[in-house]
């Protein structure tokens, strides 16, 4: 099946001077996996391919330059992209992963999300959609470099931060949480929904809710994904996660944050 809606880029679409990012495509499909790095180099990124999951870790174990985005087909020979992206994540990798689906089923993409990917896509697709997202994971992405760089705005200088939960500062857009020394990555996911959650402070807020204003998700879709997503959240947040203060569940609803700041 071809993924793309529209038709291939023409080489006259390639600007070599516009982009020096680093991307891994990872696309068992042969005649996929061209066609996509055909158009992305037209574009100016520099393309890596892997036709399997195994493939994928062995390139971003040993490659020289780390990549800047990884596109990342879910149904793979040996290993899924879903067990990729967990892989990475649990290595401390959290490279931006924009993850292909098969037809948008909503369970791909909930088990994409809950596995560490920051975006997903359903084939087919356009091919101004893909690049669409590429540029806007990359673009958050540099700006969360931008903002570690010496003299630039962080919590540590005396700046306005995005949110602070007794000690710790929350970073929505730098997708991270600092605890003291500590620095704890947040994917682009678990920061969405954290924010959300925040946003309705006192509030109980369904996990139905969740799915279609965190995801975009309008299916009948198994809810339980934001569970073990709250339970992430609270390894992060909480002191005692088995006995939240934060982030609580609304039994028969979903969950309820609060900050404590009356107390």
């Amino acid at each position: 099946m071809n993924p793309f809606a529209g038709q291939f880029a023409g080489p006259e679409r390639a600007d070599a001077g516009k982009n020096t990012r680093r991307l891994l495509v990872v696309e068992d499909e042969n005649h996929i996996a061209v066609g996509l790095r055909f158009n992305l180099e037209a574009e100016g990124y520099i393309v890596t391919l892997a036709e399997d999951g195994e493939s994928a870790l062995r390139s971003c174990e040993r490659a020289r330059e780390p990549f800047d985005l990884i596109v990342l087909d879910v149904m793979l020979p040996g290993i899924s992209g879903f067990e990729v992206a967990e892989t990475l994540r649990a290595a401390g990798n959290y490279v931006p992963v924009l993850m292909l689906t098969a037809r948008g089923r909503p369970e791909d993409v909930v088990n994409g999300f809950a596995a560490g990917a920051d975006d997903y896509l359903a084939k087919p697709f356009e091919l101004a959609v893909l690049l669409a997202r590429i540029q806007a994971l990359l673009r958050r992405t540099f700006w969360a470099r931008q903002a570690e760089k010496p003299g630039k705005a962080s919590p540590l200088n005396g700046l306005p931060v995005c949110f602070e939960l007794g000690e710790k500062v929350i970073l929505f857009d730098d997708l991270k949480i600092l605890d003291g020394e500590r620095e704890v990555p947040l994917t682009l996911m678990e920061s969405n929904l954290l924010k959300y959650l925040i946003e309705h402070e006192g509030r109980a807020v369904s996990r139905k809710s969740l799915l279609e204003d965190v995801w975009g998700l309008h299916e009948d879709t198994d809810t339980r994904a934001i569970d073990n997503f709250i339970v992430r959240l609270r390894r992060y947040l909480e002191t005692d996660p088995q006995n939240p203060k934060h982030l609580l569940t609304v039994r028969g609803v979903g969950y309820r944050f609060e900050s404590g700041a009356g107390e």
